[in-house]
């Protein structure tokens, strides 16, 4: 049985990853911080199922913390190590940038040290981002100068930097997926896709007048989560390590996602969405799109889940959680639309 040792298993990745990973009949380890409220919504589901019994071990620790690290690593002896930890928001990393730095950045060392320095037999994955492209001329790819213009940027181009570093002077199998915006029903709260399917449902429910937001004409491009961890996993399959983009290859600006959404539940987004300049960043970044031809050539990367249906999906599950009718309900799922692909159950 093979073991997989996953940081930030509590997030929307980690926890699509521990699905997928324990589907595949893995042994899977958690690194989990230790708050004083529960902060394991998003795995609660695979506790709570027998067959993950005695496969899924949660360990508490920090990435600040390399002696707690190096034990957890010691105790699991894992085979894969999937690095999803961090400060992951990047308007609040303007708010908080020495803390991102340490635990989005100096982690991703942290991690890569206790490696090379246990000298433990592994592959790791570093979870790189499109925002280390920052300011450059879309489209993206892996050739793309690298232009952060945010702390949490910052933090991720120094762990992007660093898994090349190892990999070139220690023999790491240490791989680089940069993923550009994905999406789904357990993103949170706080982030800007999440916040607006949230807006819309419940002003639907009439608990909700407007919706504020920043800037509505950044553009980004937006997949379907589950499906780019799929591709995390396939980066450690490969014969070689590397640095792969991941993307749609489509972009739309934030107002799109806002059209889009309200017009789904039949409501004119004019009549509820104000701009705020509370919600712009000190630094903007205007266009994140991808080019993912070179995941497509050796990964055989095919992405199935297109901007407008990512939204229904995130949709129809906001409104199941909050009692509201969508207009989605009812139709096909994912697994009888894409019966080749493995999709977890929310």
């Amino acid at each position: 049985m093979k073991k997989a040792l996953i940081t930030g298993i509590t997030g929307q990745d980690g926890s699509y990853l521990a699905d997928l990973l324990l589907s595949k009949g893995y042994e899977v380890h958690g690194l989990i911080r230790k708050t004083s409220l529960p902060n394991d919504g998003r795995i609660r589901h695979i506790r709570e199922t027998p067959d993950s019994k005695g496969r899924l071990f949660l360990h508490y620790a920090d990435l600040s913390e390399s002696g707690q690290i190096i034990n957890i690593l010691k105790t699991a002896k894992p085979e894969e190590v999937y690095n999803l930890g961090g400060q992951s928001h990047v308007r609040v990393s303007f708010d908080i940038p020495e803390y991102t730095g340490n635990i989005t950045g100096i982690g991703v060392v942290r991690m890569l040290e206790s490696i090379k320095n246990i000298d433990l037999s592994c592959k790791f994955y570093q979870a790189s981002s499109s925002e280390i492209f920052g300011s450059s001329k879309p489209p993206q790819n892996e050739k793309t100068p690298l232009n952060p213009c945010s702390p949490y940027a910052l933090a991720k181009s120094y762990g992007y930097h660093a898994t090349k570093l190892y990999r070139r002077s220690y023999d790491l199998f240490a791989s680089n997926g940069i993923c550009f915006n994905h999406e789904s029903p357990r993103r949170g709260d706080s982030f800007v896709s999440k916040k607006i399917v949230r807006a819309v449902v419940s002003i639907c429910l009439g608990t909700q007048k407007k919706l504020y937001l920043g800037n509505l004409d950044a553009k980004r491009d937006w997949g379907y989560a589950p499906e780019y961890v799929e591709m995390m996993w396939a980066m450690l399959q490969h014969d070689n390590p590397c640095d792969m983009v991941f993307g749609t290859d489509d972009s739309h600006t934030v107002q799109d996602f806002v059209e889009d959404a309200f017009s789904y539940v039949g409501l004119d987004w004019n009549d509820h969405v104000e701009q705020d300049p509370r919600f712009f960043r000190p630094s903007e970044v205007e266009d994140l799109s991808a080019d993912s031809s070179l995941a497509k050539k050796e990964l055989g990367w095919d992405p199935k889940i297109g901007f407008s249906d990512l939204i229904k999906i995130m949709i129809d599950a906001e409104s199941k959680s909050m009692g509201y009718e969508s207009p989605g309900e009812g139709e096909q799922t994912l697994v009888d639309r894409f019966p080749d692909r493995w999709w977890p159950v929310d």
